[in-house]
C-alpha cells in the first residue's frame, strides 16, 4: 500500500545524495524498462535535482528507504512534463506511481500549467497505462526521438 509511505519534495533533501542514491539503485528502479542503462542514466540529468527539484518528488518509507521518485517540469508556456517516473518493483501495482503523478499535476496547476504531459515508449504498457486511467489521451510521434524512434506522447489537460 502506497499510504505507508511519505511524499517528500526534492527541495527539502540533498540534490547531490538523492540523484546519487537513486541512480545507484537504478537497477531495482528501472528493472523491466525497455530503456537501456545509458538512456536511464541521462534521465536523471542534475538539473532535475538541482535547478529543477522544486517539482520533483520522491517516496519514503518509514525507514527513509526510497520506494518511487518523479521528475518533472512545467515551463513557460504553462506545460507540464513527466520528465521521469519511476517505482521499486515491491512498491509497483500499490497506486504509488498515481500519488507521485497526481502530486506533480496538484503542484503543475497550482503553478499555471494547463495541461500536463509525458512522452512514453510505444512498449511501454505500464507508463501508457498509468497515464491513460489518470485522463491523459495517447498520440503515437512517429519520430519523436529520431528516426525509427517513435514514441507515445500522453496529454491531460488541468483544466
Amino acid at each position: 500500500m502506497s499510504r505507508d509511505l511519505r511524499l517528500v519534495g526534492f527541495e527539502e533533501l540533498s540534490a547531490v545524495a538523492l540523484r546519487d542514491r537513486l541512480l545507484a539503485r537504478r537497477a531495482e528502479f528501472w528493472a523491466g524498462t525497455t530503456l537501456d542503462d545509458a538512456t536511464v542514466v541521462a534521465l536523471h540529468d542534475p538539473v532535475f535535482f538541482h535547478q529543477l527539484g522544486g517539482f520533483g518528488c520522491v517516496a519514503l518509507t518509514v525507514d527513509d528507504e526510497d520506494a518511487g521518485y518523479l521528475l518533472g517540469v512545467v515551463s513557460a508556456d504553462r506545460l507540464a512534463v513527466v520528465h521521469a517516473l519511476a517505482v521499486h518493483p515491491d512498491r509497483r501495482r500499490s497506486g504509488l506511481a498515481t500519488r507521485l503523478t497526481e502530486r506533480f499535476a496538484g503542484l503543475a496547476a497550482r503553478v499555471g500549467a494547463r495541461v500536463v504531459q509525458a512522452v512514453a515508449d510505444p512498449a511501454d504498457d505500464a507508463a501508457i497505462g498509468l497515464a491513460t486511467r489518470l485522463g491523459a489521451v495517447a498520440a503515437p510521434s512517429r519520430g519523436h526521438a529520431g528516426p525509427g524512434a517513435d514514441r507515445v506522447v500522453l496529454t491531460r489537460s488541468l483544466a
